[in-house]
């Protein structure tokens, strides 16, 4: 399995994180020990590991003096577990000191020992993981490498999601990269720690339209690494007033590639990745994609996106910014207009119970009737669905939201800033408390299954469109 992958990776809610902590960091300072249950997250040459669940031991199970050890009964309950639920088994651990860990000789024996029978019981790779005393984490998974032996392959990092973001980096894999001349005000503003989070993220967004390519631009400019941009459309000459860095020369090319462009000409870091791809979310290429990150950027206007971005955020524990925008128009005259921004994942209220998207219109787009001109011709004028009109003032406020609750997630000082709601009629900004999702929601019980339990995923009818539009031009 581990063949397929070129980087690792791990995810553990903020709920998960603070009841590990919790058994973990002891006040004698002493190591302790629990197993743990993971699922598979497969990005894009990227594995995931989410911890869906704790197996706490039990008395007598472990013996705690320096060195902590477990015993072979607790051992054989926890793959017990792992069998029964079809999960991977974990090993996560405590160490003394603060930051990534690496392995003494007693944590790897004690690991790759057991990497062979986990292997065979669960026919998932053993996960190792260490909790540092300032509760940052450390991992790797076990590969075969030889009969009967077995090697660490090193996460890049691991994350955990909730109302906050924060993500342990390995020093050899992700180094943090001294900060830029250019970026001297920006790391006057975040601080050192604050920039080094933000800037080794890597960070998808979804959509490369008017506020799309406006986040992109604003992340270039404050120090991101790594992006990986999506969209499957091409710039249109009605696009020219609200793409950002698009011209007429650009019109017919790809709206990842001028992104990408602008973002290269844009970024402050002193090296920055930008992987574009050419497909929708909904699709499996770009829903692989998508799960290779650790934030994403929702910038689409369609349910299905919508949905399965939803879905990521809970089943992969990856956190997803939204924003929407809404004119209305009579005639030639503006009555009004209306954008907000959330942010939803772990512990969060989700887009459907925010009323991001309309779950009954998600079946429609499925069926690929939001782009067959029949069915659209037949829509009432003032629908949902035909609503385009957008403005780049209306746009750039919009994504300068979602940069501030990107902010807010990562370095804070507050962490959930809710749901904003910028009503340009009257220059107010409505802010409503994440009180977190209803109690008959679908997607919280989703937390940390992977794709266990739902198939998202499906033929984008728009995107095949556009590849069928692209191959009578070649």
């Amino acid at each position: 399995m581990l063949e397929s992958f070129h980087e690792f990776a791990a995810a553990v809610s903020q709920h998960q994180h603070e009841r590990a902590c919790a058994h973990l960091l002891r006040a004698d300072h002493q190591e302790d020990v629990t197993f743990a249950l993971w699922i598979p997250s497969e990005g894009h040459r990227r594995l995931t590991a989410l911890l869906s669940d704790l197996v706490l031991p039990r008395g007598g199970e472990r013996i705690v003096h320096g060195n902590v050890e477990f015993t072979d009964d607790y051992f054989v309950r926890a793959i017990g577990l792992a069998r029964q639920k079809g999960c991977g088994l974990a090993l996560i651990h405590s160490h003394p000191s603060p930051g990534w860990q690496r392995l003494s000789s007693d944590d790897y024996r004690a690991e790759s020992g057991r990497a062979g029978a986990v292997q065979a019981a669960t026919d998932l790779p053993f996960v190792g993981l260490t909790v540092g005393s300032d509760g940052s984490w450390s991992g790797r998974f076990w590969q075969r490498v030889a009969p009967r032996t077995y090697s660490p392959a090193w996460m890049a990092s691991v994350r955990v999601a909730g109302r906050y973001l924060i993500v342990s980096y390995n020093p050899d894999l992700r180094p943090e990269a001294p900060p830029s001349e250019a970026l001297r005000r920006t790391v006057g503003v975040w601080g050192h720690e604050g920039q080094a989070q933000i800037s080794r993220l890597r960070i998808g967004i979804v959509g490369l339209g008017s506020v799309g390519s406006m986040i992109c631009e604003g992340l270039a400019r404050m120090g991101v690494e790594w992006l990986d941009l999506i969209d499957y459309d091409i710039v249109e000459e009605l696009n020219l007033d609200r793409i950002l860095g698009a011209g007429r020369a650009d019109v017919g090319r790809k709206k990842v590639d001028v992104a990408a462009d602008n973002a290269l000409r844009s970024a402050t870091a002193r090296s920055i990745r930008i992987n574009r791809h050419s497909a929708s979310v909904v699709e499996r290429d770009g829903y692989r994609t998508a799960l290779s990150c650790d934030l994403l950027f929702s910038c689409v206007d369609r349910p299905w996106p919508r949905r399965v971005l939803n879905h990521i955020a809970y089943a992969h524990l990856l956190p997803v910014i939204d924003g929407g925008i809404l004119v209305r128009v009579r005639g030639d005259r503006l009555v009004g207009a209306d954008w907000h921004v959330h942010t939803v994942g772990p512990g969060r209220r989700c887009l459907e119970c925010w009323e991001a998207f309309d779950p009954s219109l998600v079946g429609i787009e499925r069926d690929g009737l939001l782009d067959d001109p029949s069915y659209i011709r037949n829509l009432d004028p003032a629908h949902q669905l035909l609503r385009h009109e957008n403005v780049f003032p209306f746009s750039l406020s919009a994504a300068s939201l979602e940069l501030m609750q990107m902010a807010s997630l990562i370095v804070g000082p507050v962490h959930d800033l809710g749901d904003q709601n910028y009503h340009y009629s009257v220059g107010k900004m409505d802010h409503h408390d994440d009180a977190g999702c209803r109690p008959s929601c679908v997607y919280p019980p989703l937390l940390a299954t992977g794709d266990t339990r739902v198939t998202v995923t499906g033929l984008d009818h728009g995107a095949e469109k556009q590849r069928r539009t692209e191959e009578r031009v070649r």
